[in-house]
């Protein structure tokens, strides 16, 4: 025998180390065939009556909603501009300040418009004065023409004088009341109650009428409008309840969860546009929190209409497959029976549908992906009626 044969012959396995082995393996075998077959049973045994939720089906009125995306629009934007050339030595007011109409924006300076003014008037005097005495001259030329003294060409010349006088100083009262409104151009003042944006002309920058440079903005935004879109097929029932001031807007910060709040509804669109079908509303909202700011989207609902005396279900009752919506109902006898249905709207938590659910039914609002039509179920917990 050689080496090899020798080697190979003293690996071998004993016949006792293989019965031990392949004793525990059968037992293993055995232990774990009962474990996994004494789970299944255990699992058979419950979903034979899965647990569901259920609800009560009832009937009511259910309101339907018009929802659409609004964008805040400011009741007024004003450029304000000044209407006189000159210096801007001061301003009156902080960018982003809240304002009332009538107060301080901006003073430009007055010095030269003093002194427009105080020429005017003393040209108005002197002119004033030219004018009694031409009015006296007057007088006399009438008296004398009576006796002769004079002649009437003379007395037709103190006539046009004093007339020509008269004119002139029309003209500079005229003048006066101009250099005066002049002076008060150079108090640049608020024309609404707003919010004024960023300065776009600093103080101490010479500035022209002509050149109608803005130097500040202010929005109005107390109140504000929301402008939204509707399609057209509502505008009979929105132009009734507009005329019975019934239409408001509800509204929502766009992504915002809770906080709504209601507008009322004045102004329906003339025109409708033909490329989406729609026609444009505006809701005015006093805004007195501040909470809606110009150019900013909110989700909008309009109430058109009342379904009336329908069946409503809970939301989560309603399943989609293949053939549509669907609802499972729980019979007196604790069986599943597949329902199908049409949803006529959505109220909230709340569906409207139209089907054969009848007031009172049962039905699934948890559980659906445990049953199937025809099995039994036992009741896990009672879900809130429709409301």
């Amino acid at each position: 025998m050689t080496s090899d044969s020798k080697s190979i012959g003293s690996r071998r396995i004993s016949p006792r180390i293989i019965l031990i082995v392949a004793g525990a393996v059968l037992v293993a075998g055995f232990l774990a065939r009962n474990y996994f077959v004494g789970e299944a049973s255990h699992k058979g045994k419950g979903a034979d009556t899965p647990s569901v939720a259920i609800a009560p089906a009832q009937r009511r009125d259910i309101p339907v909603y018009a929802q659409a995306v609004g964008t805040v629009v400011a009741n007024a934007t004003v450029q304000v501009k000044s209407r006189i050339d000159g210096e801007i030595v001061g301003a009156g007011f902080k960018e982003g300040q809240l304002v009332r109409k009538g107060d301080l924006l901006f003073q430009i300076d007055r010095a030269p418009y003093e002194a427009a003014l105080r020429a005017a008037r003393a040209n108005l005097q002197r002119d004033e004065a030219q004018l009694a005495n031409a009015q006296l001259d007057l007088g006399r030329a009438n008296k004398l023409v009576k006796n002769g003294y004079v002649s009437e060409q003379t007395r037709d010349a103190a006539i046009a004088q004093s007339k020509a006088l008269a004119g002139t100083v029309a003209a500079d009262r005229a003048a006066v009341d101009q250099a005066e409104l002049q002076l008060g151009y150079t108090e640049i003042r608020s024309p609404i109650d707003g919010k004024t944006g960023p300065y776009l002309v600093d103080v101490g920058n010479i500035i022209t009428s002509a050149s109608g440079t803005p130097l500040v903005t202010v929005t109005q935004i107390q109140p504000v409008k929301i402008s939204f879109a509707l399609a057209q097929q509502n505008l009979p029932k929105l132009q009734q309840a507009l005329a019975s001031k019934s239409l408001v807007a509800s509204l929502k910060t766009h992504g915002e969860k809770d906080g709504e709040v209601v507008a009322p509804i004045d102004f329906i669109g003339n025109t409708i546009n033909a490329a989406s079908g729609t026609i444009e509303l505006r809701a005015t909202y006093d805004n007195a929190d501040m909470r809606l700011v110009p150019g900013e989207y909110v989700d909008v609902r309009v109430r058109i209409d009342d379904l009336k005396r329908v069946i409503a279900v809970p939301r989560d009752a309603v399943n989609t497959g293949q053939d549509g919506q669907y609802v499972y109902v729980v019979t007196p006898a604790m069986k599943v029976e597949l329902r199908n249905i049409t949803v006529l709207d959505q109220a909230g938590d709340l569906t409207a549908i139209d089907g054969a659910v009848t007031e009172g039914e049962n039905v699934i609002v948890d559980g659906q992906l445990r049953v199937a039509p025809g099995m039994g179920v036992k009741i896990a917990a009672k879900g809130p009626a429709a409301s």
